[in-house]
């Protein structure tokens, strides 16, 4: 199975290939094999890039409250976010993943909710495990909230050759953890932020699969933030 988003690409591929053969037929057996080669692997690159395997959630992700992996790569950054500005707007815990090349581009909700919050940016081309290529590379900035009122922010970031970023989800729409909803082309990053009740179980190094991997999960009741009244109240009383 190939991702929709790259069939043009695929049948440019195959164009190219066809070309390459024909005029490879001109030529004397080593440029001829030359040709052949190239062309084969003009199209193999083509259709591996571009491949959209079935992927299975895990049993529990019927209860709806895992945290999964948003794209396949390895995992660059865990760290923790003073404040998050755009839709958490609160302190956090960022997950950032790498993808090379030859990584399944095809991503998917890493969260059960609905989209509350999209935003498109154009920007640079950094390489995509840049610390700024977060906030200054062309990215998708999608915010989902969860039933029980957890936000998750999720960023597809282009990186130095990935120069096109496609999804396909809107505010209002619902979506479950590892429904697919998009792809970057030729290398990238996916950020994944949430607060920090959410419980991580990830660490930098690890590899993960889009779909499949459980990042962490999502508590039933999320730990409400302690006001400036009850924080007064509860030192009072030590």
């Amino acid at each position: 199975m190939f991702a929709r988003e790259g069939y043009l690409l695929i049948g440019l591929s195959l164009v190219l290939g066809v070309i390459l053969v024909l005029i490879g037929l001109r030529f004397g057996v080593v440029g001829r094999s030359v040709l052949f080669i190239l062309a084969g692997l003009v199209i193999a690159f083509t259709l591996y890039f571009f491949r959209d395997p079935q992927r299975t959630p895990p049993p529990e992700a019927a209860q709806g409250f895992l945290l999964l992996a948003p794209a396949d790569g390895k995992v660059v950054v865990v760290d923790t976010v003073d404040f998050e500005p755009l839709y958490l707007k609160g302190p956090a815990r960022q997950v950032s993943i790498f993808l090379s090349p030859l990584n399944v581009h095809v991503n998917r909700a890493p969260a059960d909710g609905v989209i509350e919050f999209d935003q498109y940016v154009s920007g640079e081309y950094l390489v995509a495990w840049h610390p700024k290529a977060s906030e200054k590379n062309e990215r998708s900035q999608l915010g989902l909230r969860h039933q029980t009122g957890t936000k998750v922010l999720f960023k597809q970031i282009a990186g130095a050759v990935a120069r096109r970023i496609v999804y396909h989800i809107s505010v209002g729409d619902t979506v479950r953890a590892g429904e697919r909803f998009g792809i970057v082309k030729f290398g990238s990053r996916m950020d994944l932020l949430v607060p920090p009740h959410v419980l991580l179980d990830v660490k930098v190094g690890d590899r993960v699969t889009a779909g499949e991997t459980i990042l962490g999960r999502i508590p039933v009741q999320p730990v409400a933030p302690l006001d400036s009244s009850r924080a007064a109240a509860t030192t009072e009383g030590l």
